[in-house]
């Protein structure tokens, strides 16, 4: 063994129970040659056990957070160390109160932190009485804290924490009542209030769109209040443009102002009523001026406006009244005058344009029905008296003879009726009236009269014919046919009629 061996082996000099320990500690070791790693564990553990119980104390008091500055033994008299020294606890206790410090400054350290956190959200606007309570409480484990009652300590500062802690969980609820408030302000138009809570809102949370748009509103809201003023004054005097441009000046500086765009709302519906009245009193002027075609065009402007539309349309039923009643006077007027001239024809046209304005006038629905009657009465005689040429259709004599019958039946016919009666009366006569009429031919042509029969083959024959048109046909064979059309009677009665074949046929071989 070295000699440094030899030294490390020596026993310290210990006295009493100790040195019993350390005596059979080292008989043993000494016998059974300990190591030296052995022996440099043993020095490790005797230095932490120095440690523990002198320098730990220290190092841990540096760093103490009471919340006031921590009075030591300063103030105390130097003589009293020696009976603190005296009082020194065990090193297991001093390190279990080490613990329980650090616990107290961890939990001490969360309080502060809330505080900071509430400080800056201004918890004295909100909730000042709560915060001064918690700190109070708080207070009290310094108090504690500087007897070393830690445990107590712990409580204290903890039920401190706890009601910061609920302070601030309660920043949501604060924050939807203080947007209330600044809502109600808002609307009482109370200016510095509502900017005082909705930037108080916006300190709760900054990124409140609520808190930041009534900011803005709340600002703007002194200028708005003149503005809205202006405007009721001048709607009051009846200049509702001025007003209207102040109104959406309003909504420029506050676009989330209710009011504006209502009272914007009420000013064009006022601007539109005044039109309105305007274009109706327009029309009713046209209307006394006996203008009533314009009068309807103007009521009609104001109806297509689209506000008090059943008044304008009731104007013009009013208008289209008079005006239908004063055509149907004219119009009355052109049928009595037109029936008196035997102007059939005018007065069916009358009674259509009367009936066209009112289908229901019993007045117009008869007479034109009787003048309808008339009219075609006059175009039947009229067309019989321009063609009694056709009377020799025995068919045609006797449909001409009922109308006349029928025109005589009429009780105050009419000069121009009676006229045409007495006309027709003669032309009808002279149709029975036979004419003889003389035919000529070359005793080789078949002859034939239309609608009478056939004359046969002559050189001259004779034949009483009622006044007419008549047809005479000729045939010869080999010969081409020919045609004689001739009238009887009205003066255009021939002295003879030839009907004769005279172009033969040229025939062709193949």
């Amino acid at each position: 063994m070295s000699a440094d061996a030899t030294e490390n082996t020596e026993p310290m000099a210990l006295e009493g129970d100790d040195a019993g320990v350390y005596a059979r500690q080292v008989a043993p070791q000494q016998r059974q040659k300990p190591s030296a790693a052995m022996w440099f564990g043993l020095g490790f553990l005797v230095v932490v056990a120095l440690a523990v119980v002198f320098v730990l104390p220290s190092v841990v008091s540096e760093y103490e957070l009471p919340l006031e500055r921590r009075i030591e033994e300063a103030t105390q008299p130097v003589a009293s160390a020696p009976s603190q020294q005296a009082a020194a606890v065990s090193p297991f206790e001093e390190a279990q109160r080490s613990i329980r410090r650090k616990q107290a400054q961890d939990v001490l350290a969360e309080l502060l932190e809330k505080q900071g956190q509430l400080d800056a959200l201004e918890v004295a606007s909100w909730g000042e009485a709560d915060y001064d309570a918690a700190l109070e409480i708080a207070s009290i484990g310094d108090e504690y804290y500087r007897t070393q009652d830690f445990e107590l300590a712990i409580s204290s500062y903890s039920e401190g924490n706890d009601a910061l802690a609920e302070l601030l969980a309660r920043i949501p609820e604060v924050l939807a009542q203080t947007l209330i408030d600044g809502d109600n302000a808002l609307a009482e138009g109370i200016s510095q209030l509502a900017q005082d809570r909705y930037s108080l809102a916006l300190v709760l949370d900054p990124d409140s769109e609520a808190a930041q748009i009534g900011l803005g509103r709340a600002r703007t809201l002194d200028q708005v209040q003149l503005l809205m003023q202006q405007a009721e004054e001048l709607r009051e005097t009846g200049d509702l443009e001025a007003a209207r441009s102040l109104l959406q000046e309003i909504v420029s500086l506050d676009p989330y102002n209710e009011t504006a765009p209502l009272a914007i709302a009420e000013v064009d519906a006022e601007i539109r009523e005044n039109e309105f009245s305007q274009i109706m009193s327009e029309g009713y002027l046209l209307l006394q001026a006996d203008d009533p075609e314009s009068a309807i065009a103007a009521f009609q402007r104001a109806a297509a406006m689209g506000i008090n539309v059943q008044e304008a349309e009731a104007a013009i039923r009013q208008t289209e009244t008079e005006v239908a009643n004063a055509q149907i006077a004219q119009l009355r007027i052109d049928i009595s005058s037109a029936e008196a001239d035997e102007r059939w024809s005018d007065a069916v046209a009358a009674y259509d344009q009367v009936i066209a304005i009112d289908g229901n006038l019993l007045f117009a629905q008869e007479g034109r029905e009787l003048a309808n009657q008339r009219m075609t009465l006059d175009q039947l005689l009229v067309t019989a008296i321009d063609s009694p040429e056709r009377f020799s259709d025995q068919a045609v004599y006797e449909e001409t003879l009922r109308y006349y019958f029928i025109g005589r039946d009429i009780e105050d016919p009419g000069p121009l009726l009676s006229s045409r009666l007495d006309e027709l009366q003669a032309l009808l006569e002279n149709s029975q009236v036979p004419v003889r009429i003389v035919f000529l031919s070359d005793t080789f042509t078949e002859v034939t009269l239309l609608r009478i029969g056939t004359l046969g083959v002559f050189s001259e024959t004779t034949m009483d014919l009622k006044p007419g048109n008549y047809v005479a046909v000729g045939r010869r064979p080999g010969y081409r046919d020919v045609r004689e059309e001739f009238t009887v009677g009205f003066g255009q009665t021939p002295d003879v009629v030839l009907v004769q074949c005279d172009e033969r046929v040229v025939t062709t071989n193949r």
